[in-house]
């Protein structure tokens, strides 16, 4: 396969420094307030995204390195497919998050229900749009038992460059 070359267009500022004790999604980040500092070159581009309430964020896991194929998720105790996990230690390292916007100030982005590490690079941002984007899942795998704990499960070490395994494998 080719390499890509991804350049990000910004980066996500929140209150978490360090990843024990952040919230694993944004659902358990609810009222986490952040911001999007997107690079100047890029502002032309964030014309009419004040009219949405909610926004996808693709950014790049940039204290993560390494992957497993198969981790024990944060909601789990039984090793699962990392790809039917969203373990931020993966092959090509990107998450993504859904957010409301709260208000824009030139190329500052504020935000609310953030669930990532300050000084992440933001690759992308995408309006999320109901119609589009919010679809009726028939399953959800084996969280079907355990999406319930999302609100009070925090990150911990377990993802933390700590692995046996590591990239390329």
């Amino acid at each position: 396969m080719n390499d890509l070359n991804i350049q990000p267009i910004g980066v996500i500022e929140t209150p978490f420094e360090n990843p024990e004790g952040m919230p694993i999604q944004p659902e358990g980040a609810l009222g986490v307030e952040g911001r999007l500092i997107i690079d100047p070159v890029f502002e032309e581009g964030l014309n009419d995204i004040d009219g949405f309430s909610h926004l996808i964020l693709l950014y790049y896991f940039h204290r993560s390195s390494g992957y497993d194929l198969m981790v024990t998720p944060f909601m789990d105790n039984t090793q699962r497919g990392v790809f039917s996990t969203r373990a931020p230690r993966r092959p090509s390292q990107i998450g993504f998050s859904v957010v409301r916007l709260l208000k824009r100030e030139g190329p500052i982005l504020f935000i609310r229900g953030i669930d990532v590490l300050c000084g992440t690079p933001l690759l992308d941002i995408k309006p999320y749009v109901p119609k589009f984007d919010a679809k009726d899942a028939e399953a959800v795998g084996w969280l079907e038992t355990h999406q319930h704990k999302v609100a009070r499960i925090t990150s911990d070490s377990r993802f933390s460059n700590q692995s046996q395994k590591t990239d390329n494998q």
